[in-house]
């Protein structure tokens, strides 16, 4: 009887087999979600730092009505849905943001549309409890 111990494969002869492809399809996973993260992050960035998006959000905590229902301060209280657009100095912009306040939530529609520098508004809106604030009646509906 042979007493001789035998070397044992190393861990990586052993198991390259199913490393290769688990690994290849992790980085391909973790690659695309942070691609994914990437992309998302930078719309809703560029959305909230674009001048109607501001220009509403300064008007609705201007707002005393609105205020007294929601409370102060009023901000973004979701993902911001919409759509800014550039073309050929042409611009357009159609937002729907979800708003609390300390003592409740609603719903900023925005639409303008511009060309250059300057914004014309179409609607500043704000649902709350199933009531509408208008925002442009007052106004001239220019920034």
């Amino acid at each position: 009887m042979n007493n001789e111990l035998i070397p044992q494969p190393s861990w990586w002869k052993r198991n390259w087999k199913w490393v290769l492809p688990v690994s290849g399809c992790l980085t391909l996973i973790i690659g695309a979600i942070v691609i994914f993260t990437s992309i998302y992050f930078g719309v809703t960035n560029m959305m909230e730092g674009s001048q109607p998006y501001e220009y509403a959000h300064e008007l609705i905590n201007q707002d005393e009505e609105l205020l007294k229902i929601l409370g102060s301060p009023i901000e973004k209280d979701g993902v911001v849905q919409g759509n800014i657009n550039w073309i050929n100095g042409n611009k357009s912009a159609k937002m729907t943001i979800p708003i609390a306040g300390p003592n409740g939530s609603g719903t900023l529609y925005i639409d303008a549309s511009g060309r250059n520098d300057e914004w014309i508004y179409h609607e500043i809106r704000v649902e709350v409890n199933e009531k509408e604030y208008d925002f442009l009646e007052d106004s001239n509906n220019q920034d």
